[in-house]
């Protein structure tokens, strides 16, 4: 087996992603890997052309970058503890391609994500982040769903 040198692990700040975090962390910790925690600012819709009142469409995307940016270091601050082998990305993109084009940019060797569980109509509209992340990795990846009942 391949050593798990660099694990790149991507949250969105739901429970999903935070509980998945978790064994990213222990897995770094465990295999002496750097981590790198990767969050994707959902490409946003464009809103040119129509009535959106107060505010532009370049404010709107930096204000949302700001939010991340807050977001992500309030996280980090959170859950790091004494853990200082780690990186933090913010990009903007659609989240199943930015996880495979930073895992390759990066060489990571495994890539951990949380998985809503979709089934059914929620599965065949909105697919699976996840799943789309495992037929395109180049490297393993582990999908962490929460526990029953959570």
């Amino acid at each position: 087996m391949k050593p798990f040198t660099r694990i790149l692990t991507a949250i969105d700040f739901s429970e999903n992603s935070d509980y998945a975090f978790d064994y990213a962390l222990t897995l770094a910790k465990q295999f002496d890997s750097q981590l790198m925690v990767l969050h994707v600012i959902n490409e946003p819709v464009d809103l040119r052309g129509f009535y959106v009142p107060h505010i532009s469409f370049e404010q709107l995307e930096k204000e949302i970058e700001e939010g991340a940016e807050k977001m992500m270091a309030k996280f980090c601050s959170a859950k790091m503890g004494d853990f200082t082998s780690f990186t933090t990305s913010i990009v903007t993109g659609i989240p199943y391609e930015e996880v495979i084009r930073t895992a390759e940019e990066t060489a990571a060797s495994l890539i951990v994500l949380g998985t809503h569980g979709r089934t059914g109509l929620d599965h065949l509209i909105f697919g699976s982040t996840a799943e789309r992340v495992v037929r395109g990795a180049s490297c393993p990846v582990l999908t962490i769903r929460l526990p029953a009942g959570q």
